[in-house]
């Protein structure tokens, strides 16, 4: 049996168990650990633990049905995406999109808690867009087509619907994963 299962994907897999890791613990504490480690909210500087959030909150999600919707789709994407950029580059993403979100969500819904990998997932889906053979800095119609839909669904949503999405998180994780891909695609 072990000859025909292969640790694929180490960076991807690596996170999707830290990310059930992390759940469960939420599970156990009553909701403690998300508090204290896995989700970003405005806080005292002094507190070693806001620093701790600000890299961890990817991996806290608030139930399982929220851990699954962002899992499958960095099961989906993220194994290509470590094939073709390496884990230390995707770590180097997820890293980049807990904090550039949290950061953000701290300013703009400080009062707020933000968890979840739906930022790493709107990086990974930007990112696979753009991934492929490009000659003289083309950008591919699919990127342009994909960037459009999710991020452009992700400001309708943020406009116009009331719920507890953080859109803004959405569109920043999209944004760097793009970002991202333009310029290691450029090298």
């Amino acid at each position: 049996m072990k000859k025909h299962i292969k640790w694929n994907s180490p960076m991807v897999l690596s996170f999707v168990f830290a990310s059930a890791l992390a759940l469960g613990l939420n599970y156990v504490t009553n909701g403690l650990t998300n508090g204290l480690l896995f989700s970003v909210y405005r806080g005292s500087l002094s507190d070693p633990l806001f620093y701790v959030r600000l890299f961890l909150n990817d991996l806290g999600h608030a139930n399982a049905q929220h851990y699954i919707n962002n899992m499958m789709m960095i099961l989906l994407v993220g194994p290509l995406l470590e094939e073709k950029y390496g884990a230390k580059n995707l770590l180097s993403i997820i890293v980049a999109v807990a904090l550039v979100t949290g950061i953000a969500h701290i300013f703009i819904q400080g009062d707020t808690m933000l968890l979840g990998a739906s930022g790493v997932v709107f990086a990974f889906i930007l990112l696979a867009s753009i991934t492929g053979e490009r000659k003289g800095g083309q950008i591919p119609i699919t990127f342009i087509l994909v960037a459009l839909f999710y991020i452009g669904q992700q400001v309708y949503e943020g406009l116009f619907l009331q719920d507890n999405v953080s859109q803004i998180t959405h569109i920043l994780g999209g944004f760097l994963g793009a970002l991202y891909g333009l310029v290691i695609n450029r090298k």
